[in-house]
């Protein structure tokens, strides 16, 4: 078998590797059908089994309750940046955003194309190192949403708190953090998220909203963006990711099968904890962010010099750690501790560290 290496990636990051060995086995022939859940048809009775299943399992992982459908969509955050505001946002209203990061600008920039976005508050005059604390917030009245990026997987803040927003729609891009935590569904109007990081492959995108926000799209929201009609269409309005379906849902059994969202978050705080006391306790490593606002799956840290990224990135390849350089718009390094990197990775990671430091104080 190919050598698995540690893989740091944030997306599209590592599966969890029962889940790809299941995969494999089942590639040829799906529970004796003779072919791949790729080559099935997404209307007949096997793969439909496969997505009502998939959309339990999450149900049950994450606690959504009757009154929230699950849509299995494409299009990824980014498209959902649009459809947001094509679905919320009525002609001259205001929607309410905040803004933490990266991915954060990426809405606003793109909900304005369609309507009157509000900067409530952002991070960006300590260059996105914290989370503004509700109470600096500017809310508009009467706005037809608010929208947080809860964890920004490049500046690695995270949201440890849910905002309360009253009887306004609270909106949040979960793409990063989505099942590594317990979170209270009923807190949020809409939540969608990007497969690439917790569930499954590229190419597939969760979305979870309300009943009562469904049916609400403007006149121009493209249909497959629309999500009263993909509600209507149970996701099939259009083909669906199926392949990214399947592999979600043998995500969520193996998430299951480690004891659920509260078992893995106990994994994913000791991981988060390990790696941020190898920084702290160095002087060599640097981490930027507000200690109550650090993100526990993205981990960004910076050496005394960057003349010295070059040869730690190399010297990690060969300890088989890998993606382990920082986004371009901030450089450095960055570790993704997702939910399928096990506690071994981070221990290999943080030795190397250490072992780096002696070496190069």
């Amino acid at each position: 078998m190919t050598r698995r290496v540690w893989n740091f990636s944030p997306g599209p990051a590592a599966l969890p590797e029962p889940v790809l060995q299941r995969a494999q086995a089942e590639l040829l022939d799906w529970h004796g059908t003779g072919m791949s859940v790729m080559e099935m048809s997404h209307r007949g009775a096997d793969f439909m089994s496969v997505a009502a299943k998939a959309e339990a399992d999450l149900r049950a992982l994450l606690g959504i309750p009757s009154g929230y459908r699950v849509l299995f969509l494409q299009g990824g955050a980014q498209g959902q940046n649009a459809a947001v505001p094509l679905n919320l946002l009525p002609p001259g209203g205001t929607a309410d955003y905040v803004d933490t990061g990266h991915w954060a600008l990426r809405s606003i920039a793109e909900a304005r194309r369609y309507g009157n976005a509000s900067v409530a508050a952002s991070a960006a005059d300590r260059k996105y190192t914290y989370i503004p604390r509700q109470d600096a917030w500017r809310l508009t009245a009467g706005a037809a949403y608010v929208h947080v990026t809860t964890n920004e997987t490049i500046g690695g803040v995270e949201y440890h708190w849910t905002p309360s927003t009253g009887d306004v729609p609270l909106v949040a891009d979960m793409s990063s953090h989505i099942l590594s935590r317990r979170i209270d569904v009923t807190r949020f109007g809409v939540i969608y998220a990007g497969a690439q990081k917790n569930i499954g492959p590229a190419g597939l995108t969760v979305v979870i909203v309300r009943d009562d926000l469904l049916g609400r799209a403007r006149p121009e929201c493209p249909s497959v963006l629309d999500y009263g009609a993909q509600a209507r269409a149970d996701s099939m309005l259009n083909t669906p990711a199926t392949f990214g379906i399947y592999l979600a849902g043998l995500t969520f059994e193996w998430l299951i099968a480690q004891g659920g969202v509260d078992a893995i978050e106990r994994v994913n705080v000791a991981k988060a904890e390990r790696l941020y006391a190898e920084i702290d306790r160095s002087g060599f490593y640097r981490n930027p962010v507000d200690r109550e606002d650090r993100s526990r799956v993205n981990v960004p840290f910076f050496l005394p010099d960057e003349r010295l990224d070059a040869p730690f990135l190399a010297a990690a390849a060969e300890r088989g750690l890998m993606q382990l350089k920082g986004h371009r718009a901030v450089g450095g390094m960055r570790a993704s501790l997702y939910n399928a990197m096990p506690m071994a990775g981070v221990e290999a990671l943080c030795d190397f560290m250490r072992e780096f430091e002696r070496t190069h104080a």
